[in-house]
């Protein structure tokens, strides 16, 4: 069932949300708790179809805000709000409200969404795009147990998660950490398996993958070992290499779908780690709505004190091509023009086995003479 409001409150809002229940018979209300998500019109559609494909596990009251753009002087000064209600089939298991705010009520959204919320049910906020830099005190955000961003939809990822860390606050979580959860499961399965001692890690995975970074800062933390972050083609993270002191470690996913573990002394393993979809990732941050010490641990780490970053190695790349002089192809003061019959006798030379490196000398200073001849000259002329 579907109540569509024009220039309404509220209180007209949660009026409809009564009626729409009474109306397909289900008076009661069994939600455990209220999802916000603040987007924009672009992105809407998708955020709330993973919103009601979680609340098949977590019941629960979503509302959906949209701050519309006002385009004119005119239409800043006006404020309204539109709504619209969803019940029964149409809401999955819960309820839907999606909120589109206009004008100045657009900056206190706060008090639109305070009336709707359940009483004595906790509150989470999801930022599909357009995080606040500081969670937690974003007019939204405070109303919050949980706080949940996604810094892979950022322009710039590995800049989004150093804000993340300076404005921490504990309830704050990503979804880039959470798409860890199987690597980070079947990484410590893995290393329970043997007793040796990590050295060294290696994180393998796109360029702009905040997951990659997040992955190589926690094991860098709780390892406390040198991690390097190596760059590939994806999709996603494709690779963690460990290196101990009874062999190497290998977790492997070439195609985001199968990976490959290999442990020194065991036969390789094929184990299920596809990529999730973000309905699996809402679901799965709607479990637990306790603080995530082990992903503020991780956050704090920083991406700088990785011990070794692609951008570092490009760098000595260039210098070491800069030590070694390419072979220049205009001709020098030593090196006959092209044409030459002696520039053969040259090349031959500088072709020439190891056991004939002594006898280049010679040949160049025979062919240099020969230029320089009377003889060579009058032929010349």
């Amino acid at each position: 069932m579907r109540i569509d409001l024009t220039d309404t409150t509220a209180s007209k809002v949660n009026k409809a949300l009564v009626q729409g229940r009474r109306a397909i018979g289900t008076p009661a209300v069994g939600m455990v708790l209220t999802l916000v998500i603040v987007t924009d019109e672009e992105n809407a559609y998708d955020a709330l179809k993973a919103a009601s494909d979680a609340s098949r596990e977590h019941p629960s009251r979503t509302l959906v805000v949209i701050k519309r753009v006002s385009r004119t002087p005119r239409d800043r000064t006006q404020s309204r709000l539109d709504a619209e209600v969803r019940v029964g089939a149409e809401a999955g298991t819960g309820e839907t409200v999606v909120l589109r705010l206009y004008g100045e009520v657009v900056g206190q959204a706060q008090s639109v969404v305070l009336p709707l919320l359940l009483p004595d049910a906790p509150v989470v906020v999801w930022w599909p795009v357009n995080a606040p830099l500081d969670p937690a005190n974003d007019p939204l955000g405070a109303l919050a147990q949980r706080r949940v961003t996604d810094s892979y939809a950022a322009e710039e990822p590995v800049r989004e998660l150093a804000a993340r860390a300076r404005a921490y606050a504990p309830g704050d979580t990503d979804l880039a950490w959470t798409r860890l959860t199987p690597w980070r499961s079947m990484l410590a399965a893995a290393l329970d398996q043997v007793t040796c001692e990590v050295q060294a890690v290696e994180v393998e995975g796109e360029e702009f993958n905040p997951s990659c970074e997040l992955l190589a800062m926690w094991l860098a933390d709780r390892l406390d070992v040198p991690v390097k972050r190596s760059l590939s083609a994806g999709p996603g993270l494709t690779a963690v290499r460990m290196e101990t002191d009874c062999g190497p470690i290998k977790l492997d996913r070439a195609d985001g779908t199968l990976a490959t573990l290999s442990v020194q002394g065991q036969p390789d393993r094929a184990v299920a780690l596809k990529r999730r979809e973000t309905s699996e990732l809402i679901a799965e941050e709607l479990r637990r709505l306790d603080p995530d010490d082990t992903y503020a641990s991780a956050l704090r780490f920083g991406v700088e004190k990785l011990t070794t970053a692609p951008a570092a190695e490009k760098p000595a790349a260039a210098e070491e091509a800069a030590a070694s002089p390419e072979p220049s192809a205009e001709p020098t003061a030593d090196t006959p023009p092209a044409g030459d019959a002696d520039s053969a006798g040259d090349a031959v030379a500088v072709e020439a086995p190891v056991e004939e490196a002594a006898k280049a000398p010679a040949k160049k200073a025979a062919a240099k003479s020969a230029r320089k001849s009377p003889a060579r000259k009058a032929a010349a002329k």
